[in-house]
This record gives structure tokens, sequence and C-alpha cells, in this order.
């Protein structure tokens, strides 16, 4: 009988390497939230920062403005323009004392404004009177500085009653119904060319107001004259405008150049109204896609 071989001696040399073991994971939860906290943070101040002295969307919410702007349309601002105020930041926090860098605008530029009432509400308007001007209104015509500005008549304006320019119906004040057509459909107002004379070698702006006939109080007032700092707005669609031919509540009256938030620039989306949240083929379909890319 043969002896068993017996197997080789372990050395240290030779003996098998023990298996490492298995740290312990680290927990990263807290530093998880203190990266998403720091990054919200981070993106919150860059809005801040940009909406504040950039460009800030605004979208209409009233048909004062037609026929250059719908209910429904959705345009950027640049808010360098005038300068800034504690109401060029977001709900007009009060970091920034009266107005810096401040600059007049001009005749016919419009422009998105703080609500001189008080109420927060942000406002778009054209500006017509700057210091120094007389306004007044006679029989729905427009007189700056004792001149009547020029108006021409034009086509008729016409725009389909959809979901957005109000509930359609019989007498509301969105369109009376005078102005509708037999089918219901659509609203027609007479419309006219208007063109604000030039001054210090700015050229002429025209733009188009709309007209509904006889407004006695719209139609003719008395002669406002702008205070300095100040600016006097009106809206487009001369007959359906709180503006500065009212005193507040109704209107506004002058608005401080304080209150200035920036000017329109140009229309980036447009929806008549149709659209559905859950219906994303209505978000296309119901897109005014000729409105936009419009400037000012």
């Amino acid at each position: 009988m043969t002896d068993p071989i017996d197997p080789p001696a372990t050395t240290p040399e030779t003996a098998p390497a023990a298996a490492p073991a298995t740290p312990a994971k680290p927990v990263r939860k807290e530093e998880d939230w203190r990266d998403t906290l720091k990054f919200l943070l981070k993106l919150a101040i860059v809005v801040f920062i940009f909406r504040s002295f950039l460009f800030s969307p605004f979208s209409i919410p009233s048909q004062s403005m037609l026929p250059r702007l719908y209910i429904g349309d959705y345009l950027f601002i640049s808010k360098w323009n005038y300068g800034y105020s504690k109401h060029s930041l977001p709900w007009s926090v009060p970091l920034i004392p009266g107005r810096i860098f401040p600059h007049d605008p001009a005749r016919g530029d419009v422009v998105v404004f703080k609500n001189p009432n008080g109420n927060g509400d942000d406002v778009i308007k054209r500006v017509i009177g700057l210091p120094g001007d007389s306004i007044q209104m006679r029989n729905g015509q427009l007189i700056l500085n004792g001149q009547p500005v020029p108006k021409v008549a034009v086509a008729d304006f016409v725009i389909p009653l959809t979901p957005n320019y109000r509930d359609p119906r019989p007498n509301d004040d969105g369109c009376p119904t005078q102005f509708r057509d037999a089918a219901q459909t659509v609203c027609r107002y007479k419309q006219f060319r208007e063109t604000l004379p030039a001054v210090n070698g700015k050229p002429a702006v025209s733009y188009n107001v709309l007209d509904r006939g006889d407004v006695p109080q719209a139609d003719d007032t008395d002669v406002y004259n702008v205070p300095a700092d100040h600016v006097f707005v009106m809206g487009d669609n001369r007959d359906d405008s709180g503006d500065s031919r009212f005193p507040v509540p109704d209107g506004m009256g002058y608005v401080p150049m304080e209150n200035l938030e920036g000017k329109a620039l140009f229309t980036f989306w447009s929806t008549d109204g149709n659209a559905q949240w859950l219906l994303p083929w209505t978000w296309f379909t119901a897109a005014r896609w000729s409105r936009m890319g419009q400037g000012f």
C-alpha cells in the first residue's frame, strides 16, 4: 500500500487571501436632498433675474387692446426699456427704491404696467400722452396738444366668437348683438387707422383702433393734462377699455412711470380657447398660428 501524498504545506506566501469585507454603502439621502435644494434655489434665482431684468411672458386677459391683441395671445415683454422699479420684480417685491436707469416711453409704445388702483394686476395699454401733453376725446376723435390725431377709416375688423372671446351669448358685453352676424359666429366692428405725430426725430406711429359707435363717456371727455413722471394710456378698443380717461376704480387715471414694467416685443403663442388639457391634439388645432411671431 502506498502512502497518500500529503498536501503541500501552506505558507503565508501561498495561503489564499481573505475576501475583503464589503464596505457599507454610505447613506446619501441627506446629501441628495441638499443637492436638489441647491439646484432649485439656483434655478429660482436665475428665473427671478431673467424675469425681472430681461424678459417676461404676459397673457392677454381682456379685449381692451383689440384689434392688435386677442384674448388668448401670449407675448414677451422686454424689461429694460424704461428702467427698473419694485414693479419690475415678481410680486412687486420692494427691493428697488424708486426708479433706476429711467427712460421715458415714446408715444405709441405698447406697455405693460402695474395697475395704479393698487389691486396688483398687470395691465397692457398703448401710451398716448407723455408728461406735459394735453389729451381730449371729441366725438370719438383723439385730440393731442390741441391737434386732431389723423384717423382714417379702413376695412371692418372681424373676429370669430371663440370660447376665449368671452361666452358668445346674446347681449353679452363681449360682442353686443348689433355687432354679430346672423349665424352668431363672428363679431364685426368699425376700424380706423390712427397716426400719432413724429416727435424728436422719432417716426410717426400708426395703429388700428375700433369704434363701437356713440359712447359719450368714452368719446367726449374733458381735457387731461399729463403730470410729470406719468403717462396717459388708452386701449385700442376705444369703447371697451378702462384706461386713463377714467378715474379709479372704473379706469386708472394717469399711470406713474414707476409702474411701467416693460415694452411689448412679440407674440409667441395664441389660442382660441378650444384646447382641452386631456386632449393634447387640441393644443395644436386651437392654436392661432398666424398670430405667432407678430412684433410691435
